[in-house]
């Protein structure tokens, strides 16, 4: 059986670079954590809640590389001193990423109550009517 993309759909020209960040995001890694939440919160607009309890602003880097929001976080081990007897709470890295439509900007990032908050924003669309003319050959 032969493997069905966008290039295959003669109707669906210049694509391609659709189907690479699909295959890219679906290779991306992202397990379960930490768990998000993501809301429309107007026609044009969005916001991504990650759960990052425990984590500094410091701890935490918000990047866009290649039309791609990828957000990091890394917590130092602070263990100088301190006997655990139980330590179910560990110290964790994690990477997620999110593929951003063309046009959709990333806007301010708030950190409250152990949530990160990222706000995206989207140009609204404008109708475009070109006419082409035809020339006699």
């Amino acid at each position: 059986m032969t493997k069905m993309t966008l290039a295959s759909y003669p109707h669906m020209l210049g694509f391609e670079q659709l189907e690479r960040l699909l295959e890219r995001t679906a290779k991306s890694g992202n397990e379960g954590y930490p768990p998000f939440n993501i809301e429309q919160t107007s026609d044009y607009s969005y916001r991504i809640t990650l759960a990052v309890a425990g984590f500094a602003e410091d701890d935490l880097s918000i990047t866009v590389e290649d039309r791609q929001l990828v957000i990091r976080g890394r917590q130092t081990e602070d263990t100088d001193g301190r006997v655990f007897l139980h330590r179910g709470i560990a110290a964790r890295q994690f990477q997620r990423s999110f593929v951003l439509a063309d046009g959709v900007d990333v806007g301010e990032a708030i950190m409250e109550n152990g949530l990160l908050h990222v706000d995206l924003s989207r140009a609204k669309p404008q109708t475009v009517v070109q006419t082409i003319n035809i020339k006699k050959g």
